[in-house]
């Protein structure tokens, strides 16, 4: 059991039966009475925004979720195939449940699962992953169009801009969390 003091930025919790988690938290304390806690929560099966105040007395179950390592074997449609690592279990997720993680995907890729009563609720991808330069137009040197960067097309259908020396063919890192180029990868 968690206390509303316990509450942080990033905790997971149950409330009605449902995980949420802390996406933002604020501590105030009135000249008189209990010190309250404002808590804005997401659904994690939802992905509803809650937005509560509790007082220091209040209490919540700690969500009983259970992460494991998957493997992506491949998809079929709208369904995407992984496999747990260590028990050889499978499992499928839709379109919508991988979000836009789908833009990183690759066949074989292990990602990190968490689980909420044996269903599956979210998928972390590695930190950066490196892809492959399927589409890029070529960069006329001297073209002063007043931009530094040109859009690009990676092995998964993604597309963002990068700097105007990558090339068709070049792997780049990318930054999952935000889907920006971080860097050219010599392999």
């Amino acid at each position: 059991m968690y206390s509303a003091s316990d509450l942080r930025k990033g905790l997971k919790l149950q409330i009605d039966g449902a995980p949420y988690i802390v996406i933002e938290f604020e501590f105030s304390k009135p000249g008189k009475g209990q010190a309250l806690y404002r808590c804005k929560m997401r659904n994690m099966i939802t992905g509803n925004q809650l937005v509560q105040t509790y007082r220091s007395n209040d209490k919540f179950e700690k969500a009983d979720l259970a992460e494991s390592r998957m493997q992506f074997l491949y998809s079929q449609g709208e369904e995407f195939h992984f496999m747990n690592t260590e028990t050889y279990d499978q499992i499928f997720l839709t379109r919508e449940q991988i979000g836009d993680n789908i833009n990183y995907l690759l066949d074989n890729m292990e990602v990190d699962m968490l689980f909420f009563e044996g269903q599956a609720i979210d998928i972390t991808m590695p930190t950066f992953v490196n892809l492959e330069v399927t589409r890029a137009d070529p960069w006329a040197k001297g073209d002063t169009s007043g931009t530094d960067t040109k859009p690009v097309v990676v092995e998964t259908g993604y597309q963002l801009q990068v700097p105007p020396f990558v090339n068709e063919g070049d792997r780049i890192q990318i930054d999952t969390r935000t889907g920006a180029y971080v860097t050219r990868v010599k392999e």
